[in-house]
């Protein structure tokens, strides 16, 4: 039995409805010229899947030295995806990894018991505006990897299932959709795919998971009469063939979904958990800061400042 914060038992079905069970209009936060966009978790769902968390950061210009300066901050299990469609972010992270972020390409982290990291926009060789855009998320790790030891996973662009139909134009991310599979090894299965339709080009989303959503990142798509436009999320009931028709101006989507956890998970700041006593017990880690013998430890290269627990 698995376990879906949104699922009704009691839901109508056949004509009653369409196939969406939730749409999101997501939060919109200024973060100084820079505005990030929150899907989920929301109020009216907190996974789908087991996607727990996603951002869309931008678009922006960053202006040279005035980019993300994300400051070393701990998470734990949860593992995180930045794909950018724009610009590039430096990672670094506590196991050594120095690596750029950038457009297309997949940075897989997972945080397991614990690990800690930075994002930032510092490329000394910057000298002219940089636009910026691309899309946060966190899944959250069934419970059997919730005390695994942290990893990273980089596979570029180029390396990533893309599959092109009439009008259709697929990268695979992560998971399996379509036949294909992502190069990423994943705690749990899922799918997660950066799909552009020309003008009037259909999609059709994968059958063969519990558990499916689709974010318009720009122009908008129609499904059963109903149009959407850019900066909304669809979460589509279980079951349903589902297929999605860009409008005049053509789509970006990503999509998104797979199998729902075991229970529930809770979130606090950077952490997420099938437990509130494994929360506590990572703010105390965190709080005490002990960098050479604790439960985290920052980056090397990376270690001169780090954010303090809130």
């Amino acid at each position: 039995m698995s376990w879906n914060p949104a699922l009704d038992p009691h839901c109508p079905t056949g004509d009653e409805v369409d196939a969406i069970d939730t749409l999101i209009v997501p939060r919109a936060r200024d973060l100084g010229g820079f505005e990030v966009r929150r899907a989920l978790p929301a109020p009216q769902r907190q996974m789908v899947g087991p996607f727990i968390f996603f951002d869309q950061m931008g678009p922006a210009e960053f202006l040279p030295t005035r980019g993300l300066d994300v400051r070393p901050h701990p998470h734990i299990g949860l593992a995180t995806i930045s794909y950018l469609y724009e610009g590039r972010m430096h990672h670094r992270d506590s196991l050594g990894t120095d690596q750029w972020i950038e457009p297309g390409a997949v940075n897989w982290m997972v945080a397991g018991q614990g690990i800690t990291h930075s994002e930032r926009t510092d490329d000394a060789t910057q000298t002219a505006p940089m636009p910026f855009f691309g899309i946060q998320t966190w899944v959250a790790l069934p419970k059997g990897h919730e005390d695994r030891p942290a990893a990273f996973d980089h596979v570029p662009a180029a390396d990533l299932p893309q599959l092109q139909a009439e009008g259709v134009t697929a990268r695979l991310i992560l998971g399996t959709a379509w036949g294909e599979k992502a190069p990423v090894r994943t705690a749990s299965e899922m799918f997660y795919a950066d799909v552009v339709l020309a003008p009037g080009a259909r999609v059709p989303l994968p059958d063969t998971h519990e558990d499916r959503g689709a974010y318009v990142v720009s122009g908008a798509v129609e499904q059963a009469g109903r149009r959407f436009e850019a900066g909304q999320m669809m979460v589509f009931r279980p079951g349903d063939a589902v297929a999605l028709t860009a409008g005049a101006e053509g789509a970006r989507l990503m999509l998104l979904g797979g199998e729902t956890l075991e229970g529930p998970r809770y979130i606090w700041w950077n952490f997420v958990a099938s437990s509130k006593e494994r929360i506590e017990e990572a703010k105390e880690a965190w709080r005490q800061g002990d960098w050479q013998n604790g439960r985290f430890q920052l980056p090397p290269g990376d270690d001169a400042e780090h954010i303090p627990l809130p």
